[in-house]
């Protein structure tokens, strides 16, 4: 097992300061293995509910009955399956006596997001965990993250192959088993087909009209399926910024694999010599430098952006929280040279500095206000948002 601290301390946080503590995150992320390490160091009495164990889930038949005489972390895994609890979690939540704290495990889904939003509004705090990162896995094995992407067993098997394996199961399920259980009513064929497609628009700007005559379904089709990806954590759709620069600026978002092991078996590519070969490198890079960034920042989905006009001018990544911005560029490359479009985005956005994340091994000033940035120093130079 490999510790994950930084969402360790987190939580541990999180449950001193709320009374509901709602993880969301993929199937098979960590969610369970995180939440009996935070279990494990609890000095006040620890329940657990599995809703995927047939007895757990029908002890739950009258949520009320079994909640109210339980006492200190209730913790309730796969929250989804039972989405009748949450009424119950606001009048218990409401209690001061005796003590008691939720944390609740789930996949996303449209009645798990609803209903939380709904009965638990002011109650509840959020907590998304992503895959293993690079400061959990170490930064020596970035290449192997890179390459089987960040879910723990994923990451941890024997050899590439056995990790293709792993991921081909895992979406096989995703489609057959996962998604008919939350209530979505898509033929798994369709939307299989739909994720291998994405795939090759992976770091692209996503253009509804297009994709869906290329799929031979309608736009609101191909964006259905699209929110789904999203909702359950294994796409990214990166918003557009708009500033007020008298420039056409691009309005539509960017989708990006979250996990780029997910990406790389959808290209067919199981092993290193074949993903530095593939003409998607590049794309595949950016995706995975992206989320170590968002990783190390620590920020959250709506402070992501990029920015691009129709003159050509981009920023692949702008974090915005409050009066702060921060400008990054990913380049697959050991030696990133300074564009017309980083001066532009430096200009036009008010950016004090701009950071380009390569895969080369030396972190360098490229110019006054451009710092290259090896993904190997990510930890030493990038500083978590505060």
């Amino acid at each position: 097992m490999i510790p994950r601290e930084r969402a360790f301390r987190s939580i541990l946080g999180l449950l001193d300061r709320h009374r509901v503590v709602v993880v969301l995150g993929a199937r098979q992320v960590g969610k369970t293995t995180l939440a009996k390490a935070v279990a494990r160091v609890q000095r006040r009495p620890v329940t657990y509910f599995d809703l995927e164990d047939p007895a757990d889930l029908d002890s739950l038949d009258e949520p009320m009955l079994v909640l109210r005489e339980t006492r200190g972390l209730i913790i309730i895994d796969e929250v989804q399956r039972r989405p009748d609890i949450f009424p119950v979690l606001r009048v218990l939540a409401d209690q001061t006596r005796p003590a008691r704290r939720f944390l609740i495990l789930g996949s996303a889904s449209p009645a798990l997001l609803r209903q939380t939003s709904e009965s638990l509004a002011g109650r509840v705090h959020y907590f998304e965990l992503g895959g293993l990162t690079t400061e959990e896995v170490g930064l020596v094995r970035w290449k192997r993250l890179w390459l089987r992407g960040g879910f723990p067993r994923s990451f941890l098997a024997r050899s590439d192959r056995a990790s293709d394996e792993w991921r081909r199961g895992f979406m096989r399920t995703f489609l057959e088993r996962d998604v008919p259980e939350l209530g979505v009513r898509i033929p798994p064929r369709a939307l299989g087909r739909f994720w291998g497609m994405l795939a090759h628009h992976h770091g692209q700007v996503w253009n509804a009209s297009e994709f869906g005559r290329s799929f031979g379904v309608s736009d609101t089709t191909v964006t259905r399926y699209l929110d789904l990806l999203c909702a359950t954590f294994v796409v990214r759709r990166l918003a557009p910024w708009h500033a007020n620069l008298g420039k056409r600026q691009v309005k539509s978002p960017k989708v990006y694999f979250v996990d780029s092991g997910l990406l790389h078996t959808q290209m067919q590519v199981r092993l290193m010599q074949e993903l530095v070969r593939h003409p998607k490198v590049g794309a595949s890079w950016e995706g995975f430098a992206l989320e170590a960034v968002v990783a190390r920042l620590g920020a959250r989905p709506e402070e992501c952006h990029f920015w691009a006009t129709h003159a050509g001018a981009e920023l692949d990544l702008l974090v915005v929280r409050g009066q702060s911005r921060r400008g990054f560029e990913f380049k697959y490359t050991e030696a990133p040279k300074v564009t017309r479009s980083m001066r532009t985005a430096l200009t036009d956005l008010g950016l004090k500095s701009l950071q380009v994340v390569h895969s080369g091994p030396r972190t360098y000033p490229m110019s006054r206000d451009i710092q290259a940035v090896s993904l190997l120093d990510l930890e030493k130079v990038i500083t978590p948002l505060r």
